[in-house]
This record gives structure tokens, sequence and C-alpha cells, in this order.
């Protein structure tokens, strides 16, 4: 027994590394090999590059493209990560209550984030086209006319905060019903019979208790938000007049339409810098032991 538990061992051990190096290779590589491609000057991935240095850099960062997609791709990732959390939260809440049927309604709640995100973005066009669209025909009868949704500025990028919301709210909610499950009930009961009535046991005992994972949520939801490509580029394409034109599509437009490889990793490679320190400052602040978050 004591072999097998040896060779066991050492079979895990051998199996963990493996995996671990395998990750590393598919993160480190393409990220290296970005970092690489930003220092040079390309017309396509198989093109002979020119070593430019930092002239890639400091080309970007003298446009005001590039600070304006910035400015937008904080804006969509602050905006949905409010409104994802506020709102799964609140589901949460009200999933975690008992009523008739609460088991269907947990199980129809996660089919938006279930569902392709092209199959979305084809939702939302269908919803808000010009002369069919269900928004469309709504907002007519509201007396608002016929808003041109992917015509102004505004109305685009608010759809597109809009279908995010909608798709990514359920993976939130998800999450805060299995943390809101695993609080003991008797730390309620303790609270009420402190007197503390539903607010006071919410502040009190629901949000400490769910704050561990609400910072990881914020970390991730934030950093998936700021990267989102797929959803922005499906819906508006960055338009219009860049309205919701975040880096990722500015590094795409870069290396796939203005045929600059080292302009677009250099973008792309500002972003995961950017991102990199907020990461960093965010677990100085919120260790991952979760010590300082309790006190």
């Amino acid at each position: 027994m004591a072999t097998f538990r040896t060779t066991s061992d050492k079979f895990l051990l051998i199996a963990f590394a493996v995996s671990i190096g395998v990750t590393l290779l598919l993160i480190l590589l393409p990220v290296l090999h970005a970092i690489q491609l930003s220092f040079y000057q390309r017309e396509s991935f198989v093109s002979q590059g020119v070593w430019v240095g930092f002239d890639n850099y400091l080309s970007v960062l003298s446009t005001p493209t590039f600070w304006r997609a910035f400015g937008v791709g904080v804006e969509i990732a602050l905006l949905s990560l409010l409104l994802q959390v506020g709102l799964g939260l609140a589901f949460a809440l009200l999933l975690d209550q008992e009523f008739y049927g609460r088991a269907a309604v947990r199980g129809l709640a996660i089919l938006p984030y279930l569902l392709p995100t092209v199959v979305v973005a084809l939702a939302f066009q269908w919803l808000l086209d010009g002369s069919l669209g269900l928004f469309t025909i709504w907002a007519e009868r509201l007396g608002f006319g016929r808003p041109t949704w992917y015509e102004n500025p505004t109305l685009a990028l608010s759809m597109v905060i809009v279908a995010s919301v909608w798709t990514w709210t359920p993976f939130v909610t998800i999450t805060l019903l299995a943390a809101l499950q695993s609080i003991p009930k008797s730390l309620y009961e303790a609270a009420r019979v402190d007197g503390a009535g539903p607010w006071g046991r919410f502040w009190h005992v629901t949000i400490p208790m769910l704050l561990p994972v609400l910072v990881v949520i914020v970390l991730l939801r934030g950093i998936w938000m700021f990267n989102k490509f797929d959803i922005v580029w499906l819906l508006t394409k960055g338009g219009p007049l860049a309205a919701t034109e975040h880096l990722p599509i500015l590094a795409y437009r870069y290396a796939f339409m203005q045929f600059d490889i080292g302009g677009g990793a250099a973008v792309a490679t500002l972003s995961f810098a950017f991102l990199s320190t907020v990461i960093f400052i965010y677990f100085r602040i919120y260790p991952l032991g979760g010590k300082d978050i309790a006190t």
C-alpha cells in the first residue's frame, strides 16, 4: 500500500507539473510574442519585421484615439460591472427565498449565460432593428419615435452595456446564490435575537459574509468586461463615431485593418500592463487570504 501511495503521489505531482507547464506555455508564449511584436514595424505576421524600439508605443500613446478607446473601455467595464453586481445580488437574494417553482426559476436564470455570444448579438440586432425590432416598436408606441440605435453614440454604447448585463448577470447571480446558501442560519438567528431587522441583518450579516466572493466577482467581471471583444464587435464594430471602440477593437483595427501589427501589439501590451497594475493594486487592498477583508 505504501508503494502504491508513493507511486500515486509521484504520478499526481508529475501530472500537476505538466498541467501547470502547459498552461504557462499557452499563456506566456502568446504574451511574450505580442510584446516582441510591439517593438517591430510589420505589415503582416509573415512579413519581415523592422526593429523600431519604443516608437510604436510613443506613436500609440500620442494619439487621441488610444485615450478615447481607453476611456470607452473603462466606461463599459464600470457601468457593466455596477449593473451586473447590483442586479446579480438582487436576483440572488430573491432566488434564495422560498417560493413555488424556485428550482425551475433557478434553472432558467442561468440560460442567458449559456447562450453563445453570437446568438445574443443576433437576438439584440433583431430586437433593435430599425423597422421590425421589438424595442423600436415599443419606443415608437411610447412616443419616442424610432430610435436610431446604431447611429446614436449614446444609444449604441447603452445597447452594448445592456446586452452585456443581460448575458453575464446570471454568472454573478449563481455565484452569489451559492455563497448565500453557505451562510450559517445561526448568524441570522443571533442577529434577530439582538434586535436587528431585515436591513440590519442584510448589512451586518449578509454583506460581510458575501464580501470575499464579491471581491473575486468584481475583479473577474471588471477584467472580462474591459477586455470583451466579441459582443462589442458583433453589435457595433466599435461605431458609431468610435463611441464603442475600446482597446481590444482598437488593437484589432491596427493589426488587421490598418496592417500595423506592431501598433496593434503595442495597444494590446499597454492594455495588459494596465490590467496587471490594477490587479496588483487590487490584491494589495484585498489579499487572497481574505484576512483584511474580514477586518
